[in-house]
């Protein structure tokens, strides 16, 4: 099997290096840094695009392209594409109709990363690695199919991210000749603001499908492996509270208790209130009752 022919169909766990190559140039780009030194305006930069772009994959990919948690316009949307793209994790349908693909079948044998199927290897990377799994399943997102900018996106996801780099290189440069006490330049900005936030933001989302469904409480008895993992929350901006997400993936907030930290549901409700987003779904009464959680 070379091509996703289906989300459910037998593969074999194989390693193609020229269709993971991106992927492996975004790690060795890391090494640049042992060259380059760091300057605390990239280490800034580093986080900030770190955050910001997490966001695009958590709240945009996820919880509004993936479950339609809440609603927003058509500029707000295409932002949110756009920025989740950023991110180098493929396109928004793609994203959105694996992870729908996910959700029908979680740690069953359709489940092309479950660590309890495949083990935890191939549940973070080894099925990135692959490349069986590149196609967008377009039945799966027929609902985002009728924007001709979000298949734009789709199909040439490539482009902001490489756009991204190029723009850090560009302004590490500027700032090298226009303000050298910052202590930076292309190659530095480069390292820091693209291929470590990169590198660091895949591993921490990759998580979410292998260290979720093995280490962490689990508040809700679901069908799967899904655990709340508190540190992994942190890391991915509320994700980590993944097995109240599986108890009821069509709501926004993830942290369903008032400790459960959730950054992106915070950020999101601040949205709400400037207009940029609606209808924002909550956890219903009888769901957090079942979990023991104090409405």
């Amino acid at each position: 099997m070379t091509t996703e022919s289906s989300q459910f169909a037998p593969f074999r766990k194989t390693i193609n290096p020229l269709k993971c190559l991106p992927f492996l140039i975004a790690h060795a780009g890391c090494l640049l840094a042992l060259w380059t030194g760091v300057s605390a305006l990239a280490l800034l930069v580093c986080v900030v695009l770190y955050v910001v772009r997490a966001f695009g994959l958590t709240a945009g990919y996820h919880r509004y392209f993936s479950h339609h948690s809440f609603k927003t316009g058509r500029g707000f949307q295409f932002f949110l594409a756009l920025l989740g793209a950023s991110a180098a994790q493929n396109g928004p349908l793609w994203w959105a109709a694996h992870h729908r693909a996910h959700h029908g079948t979680t740690d069953r044998d359709g489940d092309v990363h479950s660590p309890v199927i495949h083990g935890f290897w191939w549940a973070h990377v080894g099925w990135i690695m692959s490349g069986l799994f590149r196609r967008t399943e377009e039945t799966r997102v027929k609902d985002w199919m009728k924007y001709g900018e979000l298949r734009w996106i789709n199909r040439h996801h490539y482009l902001i991210p490489i756009g991204l780099a190029g723009a850090l290189y560009g302004l590490g440069e500027w700032l090298r000749v226009g303000a050298p006490a910052l202590g930076t330049n292309g190659l530095q900005m480069l390292a820091w603001g693209f291929f470590i936030s990169t590198v660091t933001l895949y591993h921490t989302t990759f998580a979410t499908n292998s260290v979720s469904h093995l280490w962490g409480r689990r508040r809700y008895e679901t069908a799967d492996h899904s655990r709340n993992n508190a540190i992994l929350a942190i890391l991915t901006l509320g994700e980590g509270w993944h097995n109240n997400h599986h108890r009821y993936p069509n709501c926004e907030r993830q942290g369903f208790a008032r400790w459960e930290i959730d950054v992106t549901h915070y950020a999101i409700v601040a949205l709400s209130w400037l207009g940029l987003v609606w209808d924002v779904r909550h956890p219903p009464g009888p769901v957090l009752a079942e979990g023991g959680i104090p409405q």
